[in-house]
């Protein structure tokens, strides 16, 4: 099974449990899913956008399986960047697609830091400047960064905290906005959506990102404790309780307002729905279940993603440079993830951001089920057609989502195009240079 499983023991004394690995994932997930994405996907998905939650979990489903069954054979701290690395080798295409993974989750740091922003300021009449919301997103990125600092057992202690205050916060705002709507949904039907097919599968590959949270937990594999088991069946749990509550929130809100209501109040739509059930004390009861699932998102966003960015450093995928910066290599990745997320929080609003967190993500998504159909099935014992139906199922939504954009915003598929090269270009490049450093420690083998 290679090293990595000779490093048994050691996984077993890894600091997160079972419980604090959930609670990271549906933390990430929540964060990002149900309060940055809910007004997006109606937009979209029309009439039908509670179904778009409901399609998206079923991708997410089939993508899932792969991950499991890569966490269970190999465990790591890396998580994606190693399963690539056992699929393609070190390479051009495993460094590439080891940052696509890295920005489309730093990317959905951004979207969500942006949505804490949105909704802190509900209460005030919305923004009072434009710089209010990038500067709160900022602001909460600090805080994670400090709090990251802090170590993993206060993560994991705050993630299972909050992850309990956020299930049950949306399971009220749920079951008020169910009881308040009369379960007669305003903008729930079952007619076709008036937005379209096509927009209805991009409406799915936006869902997607509400739920790859669960990618968290397998870039967390070597913190969690008897990762071989735990790793999927956390992914599992995590994916099952998010899909529950997503449906339950997107049908009280369609209960409550109709599309064009939601589409308005695209960022904080749930703050909108919230009113009719709890009058005018539902705004404030939102925002705050809001700020806890936002913080506690970002906070398990960058957990984990700063750890996969050490990862690929060690590996020799992506280069590294100090600054001048005291402390490990880890407490570097941090800052790196950190400023990077800032920037994006600046630059680019919730729909770009999460635009080019989806494309990016969902090709990364397709070259690890390729790479596992083609290398890896029989050594982890996969079944080849959930691979493929994995596959098909990312190239439907992905074609749907570019198109849809190539007609309404096309800034959002020139930033990919852009992305990707440089990425691609990028990646070729530094392996080329390191390959010909008689001091990178590579053999022969290692630098083709």
């Amino acid at each position: 099974m290679g090293s990595e499983n000779e490093k048994s023991a050691d996984y077993k004394k890894g600091s997160l449990s079972l419980s604090g690995a959930v609670a990271m994932g549906t933390g990430v997930m929540i964060g990002a899913g149900i309060f940055a994405l809910t007004g997006q996907i109606a937009e979209l998905g029309g009439t039908w956008f509670p179904l778009a939650f409901l399609l998206a979990a079923v991708v997410a489903g089939f993508s899932a399986y792969t991950y499991v069954k890569m966490s269970d054979a190999y465990p790591s701290a890396g998580g994606i960047a190693m399963f690539l690395k056992k699929a393609y080798s070190r390479s051009t295409i495993t460094g590439a697609s080891a940052l696509l993974m890295f920005f489309s989750m730093v990317i959905n740091q951004s979207l969500v830091a942006r949505t804490f922003a949105t909704y802190v300021l509900q209460p005030f009449g919305g923004s009072p400047g434009w710089w209010w919301i990038p500067a709160l997103g900022v602001a909460l990125l600090l805080f994670a960064f400090l709090v990251n600092v802090l170590g993993n057992k206060f993560i994991e202690s705050f993630s299972f905290i909050t992850a309990f205050i956020k299930i049950a916060g949306l399971l009220v705002l749920a079951g008020g906005g169910l009881w308040a709507s009369g379960l007669e949904f305003k903008s729930v039907t079952v007619s076709p959506p008036e937005t379209g097919f096509v927009s209805f599968l991009g409406a799915i590959a936006l869902g997607i990102l509400a739920y790859k949270g669960f990618t968290t937990i397998t870039n967390s594999g070597g913190e969690i404790k008897d990762p071989h088991k735990n790793v999927g069946r956390a992914i599992v749990i995590a994916i099952i309780i998010c899909v529950v509550l997503y449906m339950l929130v997107s049908l009280a809100v369609g209960g409550n307002l109709t599309i064009g209501e939601i589409v308005r109040a695209k960022d904080y739509s749930l703050a909108e729905a919230s009113r009719p059930a709890f009058g005018k004390w539902g705004l404030w009861t939102t925002v705050g279940f809001a700020i806890v699932a936002t913080v506690s998102g970002v906070m398990a966003s960058i957990f984990a993603v700063s750890r996969m960015l050490a990862m690929l450093t060690e590996m020799k995928l992506v280069p590294h440079k100090h600054f001048g910066m005291p402390g490990d290599l880890q407490k570097h990745t941090l800052v790196y993830t950190v400023v990077i997320a800032m920037l994006l929080t600046i630059f680019f609003d919730l729909s770009r951001i999460a635009s080019l967190g989806a494309v990016f993500y969902i090709i990364m998504d397709i070259i690890v089920h390729w790479g596992v159909l083609r290398h890896l099935r029989e050594e982890v014992e996969a079944k080849a057609w959930i691979l493929i139906t994995a596959i098909i199922l990312d190239v439907i939504v992905l074609g749907a989502f570019l198109w849809v954009k190539w007609q309404s915003d096309i800034l959002v598929i020139w930033a990919s195009a852009i992305g990707l090269i440089l990425i691609f270009l990028g990646e070729r490049l530094f392996l080329r240079k390191i390959a010909r450093d008689p001091d990178s420690g590579l053999t022969e083998g290692a630098k083709e």
